[in-house]
């Protein structure tokens, strides 16, 4: 049934990586994620059911996804969220996940059955005051047992640490240190602007200068780069002796939208081309109606701008017009 064609966008870029948010709900507040207040969050008869996400998964798989990852909100937070993640480990696909590890331990089992082999944690901090003040809650000691816990179990452990002037920028060096002896990713990603989350260009940490700070506790032969894998879209290094690996996500500085293959959907079944793009298309009512979903699946594609949503310059992309009209992070789906 795969068409090798179907899921191309206007500028030929192949689209086989499917992130899907499997919840609004999380455990934690992140500044950076949401509002302080909080979201209004989607009714439940509006979001997807597990048989929905399944059937929209297998549409996908059809036509030529081979990686999924599970997002949220927080994915394992989801009362039904081992049983989707066992059905999705059925379909062949690479299936990894994102999550802010505090309920880890409880799905180790799951996991394994399920065929992940790489989890990402998200944690910006490891100082457990600056950890607290940017979640809004106390959980530094439980995300750092369950990140050993995952490697204990021979996972491939990926953090994410978002960057923000004033907050974290100092703890680089500490994060890469992280990666001496445990065999672990450091992803450092740049600060990204969606509603609510008070984006300004003066809180970003830029590639240029995660590197400067870098190459100014280590040796310039010390700092290998990295060979990308295809549609990476992070810029991969190591300290060659260390055991683990850190990258770069530079989404605002040197955004990587020309071999993006990435589409996302949202947890009320919404497909979203980009990750900074304010349109969507709705699949949940036609899936519901019995309807064939492929020709908005198209449709979405083939609408897909060449960069950042068609926030092309450096104007718009600090417009807060243009991406407030966006969601929220929570409510899109990391």
């Amino acid at each position: 049934m795969e068409n090798s064609t179907f899921l191309e966008d206007s500028l030929g870029r192949h689209h086989d990586y499917l992130r899907i948010s499997i919840t609004e709900h999380c455990n934690l507040r992140c500044t950076y994620c949401m509002p302080e207040e909080g979201i209004a969050l989607t009714p439940k008869p509006h979001l997807m059911t597990a048989d929905e996400i399944l059937q929209i998964a297998e549409t996908f798989v059809n036509f030529g996804v081979k990686k999924i990852r599970l997002t949220g909100g927080e994915p394992l937070v989801r009362k039904d969220a081992k049983a989707i993640i066992l059905r999705l480990g059925k379909l062949g696909v690479n299936l990894t996940i994102t999550t802010n590890g505090i309920l880890v331990s409880d799905f180790i089992d799951t996991f394994k059955e399920a065929g992940i082999h790489t989890v990402n944690i998200s944690i910006d901090s490891l100082v457990e005051e600056k950890f607290n003040r940017i979640t809004r809650r106390n959980y530094f000691a439980t995300v750092m047992e369950n990140i050993d816990l995952l490697l204990q179990h021979n996972f491939k452990v990926k953090l994410n640490v978002v960057l923000m002037q004033g907050f974290n920028e100092d703890e680089i060096i500490d994060f890469i240190a992280l990666t001496k002896f445990k065999n672990i990713q450091i992803r450092f990603i740049e600060f990204m602007p969606f509603n609510g989350n008070q984006w300004d260009k003066s809180k970003l940490v830029t590639y240029s200068q995660i590197l400067e700070t870098i190459q100014s506790a280590y040796p310039f032969h010390e700092i290998e780069r990295l060979t990308d894998a295809p549609n990476d879209t992070a810029k991969n290094f190591k300290i060659k002796s260390h055991f683990g690996s850190f990258a770069i996500i530079s989404s605002v500085t040197n955004p990587f939208c020309s071999t993006c293959n990435r589409i996302r959907l949202t947890a009320d079944g919404k497909l979203k081309n980009c990750l900074f793009s304010n349109s969507e298309t709705a699949l949940l009512e036609t899936l519901r109606s019995g309807e064939s979903i492929l020709p908005l699946i198209e449709q979405n594609l083939l609408a897909k701008k060449a960069v950042r949503g068609g926030m092309d310059d450096d104007s718009k992309f600090q417009n807060p017009d243009l991406f407030s009209k966006n969601r929220s992070m929570i409510a899109i789906g990391g």
